[in-house]
């Protein structure tokens, strides 16, 4: 593949989604179709384009091409450019291979809806707003694939928006995200101001000359935006309401694009994080937050897309956490992040096929004993959740125990509490993860009786089969001689760190703690009986985390609630201080001039004795001075 069809890429899904949008109704009968075809089209041009960089030298496997001059400003100038490269191709496979089995799932599963056109419209807009995002040369094409991620993302939240709250979480979504899109477009603005571009090659190369305190509040921005995309604390309240959604919505925003957007930021912004050590401090905080607060809200969550929703946190959590290592942790994170999405959707696909037997129902106190009923399913979402909680030798140990390795690896205090938080997380992890399979696949049918559970269609377990494919063997493939780490060494940089706590304890320990977990889930909900309705709080934890830790009352009394006294108080001070101002001015000058106005009269008789009395005041003024 030569650098002038690098645009093909993205072009293709952007184009099926015109093609649907433009047409319309025309296109009902066959836009399924089409929706699956341009995103298995960008599928094999991204497999190609991977095989091609495989027979080139490492320094010539990334390339480059700049289409045409987008913002030729005096100062600014930027092209409309797109490269491909290790880390860029990782993410364009990962794109378009699962979005691809998501489409074709989607078939299925949106086969009685009216509206299937055009969410295989919305689903490719989805997929080419992404690789544009990650296909960008500069920061400017990577902004408009960022907000195009953003758009796609509302109009899929609320796909059926004749339902208030589809729309309310779409509406949500996009607000928050609106708050870390300010933080990308500020950065942009900072790093014009101080290195005269936006080109990652520019800002890269002079990055080093800046001072500490620029790339740090530019590594900052950078992180807030990143918070934003990938629903990290601060900005994490949209993502449990965006599952109002259709499920595949789900999957394709978990696994293969939105929440992996912010890694990808950081992971590419590497050059500015290796330079500010605080901001690079910020993004492990905020990732060790994340994982601890998406696990806890895991635990208490009784629907099954929440309870993935909550463990996507999570995990993305591990992902920032790792990235924030730098170089030690760039590579690792990238690795959890691929397994990642091939578990996370496989364990979506199978919580839809779920619903699809269960009438819709999303209560896992309402399921019970369907591993008999739902054979395909059961199978494919446990291996899934093996790999999640990091069972051994599916693909979740493989990538989670690298990060586990990596913070201990830190040395010190910090290395030691950085390794007890990703350690508990994991516990954690494996307690919720069980939690769902025992609720879903095991113990009493709990069901009502007028359901009766079935086997999804090919066209949905297909896929699900081979993203469990995925889940067991991904792992392995890219830790085996440390592939995928001396793969994207040319980009994110390499790294021979001292090992401070060998591999094999801190293997044992994981291990150690995912069977606490486990254990503790088996002995809660597989050796009692379930209630229909969560039994009420025994702990003050148990209830915020079913409040989701009180996400949406911090961001109402910290953000809301005074920025809307702000506003209020603005407004005031410009309808009496402002509008006062002018419009006092307005009424005096307004008021004299219709008092003077009445002094001309129009009578020139007035005006001849206005004349007399004037000059006979003058006569007496100059006869008095004469006198005096």
């Amino acid at each position: 593949m030569d650098t002038a069809t690098l645009w093909v890429l993205p072009a293709l899904p952007l184009a099926g989604a015109v093609v649907l949008l433009l047409i319309g109704r025309y296109s009902d009968k066959w836009g399924h179709l089409l929706g699956c075809a341009t995103a298995l089209a960008s599928f094999g041009f991204a497999v190609v384009a991977f095989f091609h960089m495989l027979d080139r030298a490492d320094a010539a496997r990334a390339i480059h091409k700049d289409f045409f001059s987008w913002v030729p400003v005096d100062g600014l100038q930027v092209d409309f450019s797109l490269q491909l490269d290790q880390l860029s191709v990782c993410f364009a496979l990962l794109i378009t291979g699962v979005g691809s089995l998501i489409h074709i799932y989607s078939v299925g599963y949106m086969n009685h809806d009216p509206g299937r056109r055009r969410f295989f419209a919305y689903l490719n807009l989805f997929l080419a707003a992404m690789l544009l995002l990650v296909l960008a040369d500069n920061y400017l094409v990577l902004y408009l694939g960022w907000e195009g991620v953003g758009l796609a993302s509302y109009l899929l939240i609320g796909f059926w928006y004749h339902k208030p709250t589809a729309a309310t979480a779409a509406k949500k979504a996009f607000v928050v995200n609106r708050v870390g899109d300010m933080g990308l477009a500020i950065a942009m603005f900072t790093m014009f101001a101080t290195f005269g571009s936006i080109d990652f090659g520019s800002v890269f190369a002079t990055a080093p000359q800046a001072g500490e305190g620029t790339l740090t509040a530019i590594g900052l921005l950078l992180l807030l935006a990143a918070c934003g995309k990938s629903a990290q604390v601060p900005l994490q309240s949209w993502l449990g309401d965006a599952m109002e959604g259709p499920t595949p919505v789900s999957a394709l925003i978990h696994a293969a694009t939105m929440v992996t957007a912010g890694v990808y930021l950081i992971a590419r912004s590497g050059p500015i994080f290796d330079l500010a050590p605080n901001a690079r401090l910020g993004v492990v905080l905020v990732g060790a937050v994340t994982l601890l607060f998406g696990a806890i809200v895991g635990c208490a969550k009784d629907d099954i897309k929440k309870a993935l929703a909550a463990s996507t946190m999570s995990q993305i959590g591990y992902m920032v956490l790792a990235a924030g290592l730098g170089p030690a942790g760039y590579a690792i994170a990238i690795m959890h992040l691929l397994t990642h999405g091939f578990f996370k959707a496989g364990l979506f696909l199978g919580a839809g096929s779920v619903m699809h037997a269960m009438d819709d129902e999303t209560d896992m106190r309402r399921y019970g004993g369907l591993r008999k009923l739902l054979p395909v399913t059961y199978v494919t979402f446990g291996l899934g959740y093996l790999a999640i909680i990091g069972v051994p030798p599916f693909a979740g140990f493989f990538s989670k125990d690298r990060i586990i390795e990596a913070a201990f690896n830190q040395g010190g205090a910090s290395g030691l509490a950085l390794g007890a938080v990703t350690l508990f997380g994991a516990g954690l992890t494996a307690f919720y993860m069980t939690r769902v399979m025992m609720l879903t696949f095991f113990g009493e049918r709990r069901w009502k009786p007028d359901t009766h559970p079935h086997e999804a269609p090919a066209v949905m377990t297909g896929p699900m089969i081979l993203l469990a494919i995925g889940s067991v063997a991904a792992g392995g493939l890219f830790v085996f001689g440390s592939s995928l780490q001396n793969w994207l060494e040319p980009v994110v940089g390499a790294h021979h760190g001292e090992e401070v706590v060998p591999a094999g304890v801190v293997t044992v320990l994981a291990l150690l703690v995912v069977a606490v977990g486990i254990g503790l889930a088996y002995n809660q909900f597989a050796q009692r009986e379930i209630p229909e309705t969560a039994p009420e709080a025994v702990s003050a934890l148990t209830i915020a985390a079913r409040k989701d830790l009180y996400g949406d009352a911090v961001n109402e009394g910290v953000f809301m609630r005074p920025g809307a006294y702000l506003t209020r108080s603005l407004v005031f001070l410009d309808n009496r201080g402002i509008d006062g101002i002018v419009n006092g001015t307005a009424a005096l000058i307004g008021g004299l001039s219709g008092r003077i106005r009445k002094v001309q009269s129009g009578f020139v008789r007035s005006y001849a004795l206005s004349m007399f009395t004037g000059a006979a005041l003058v006569a007496a003024a100059l006869l008095a001075v004469r006198l005096w």
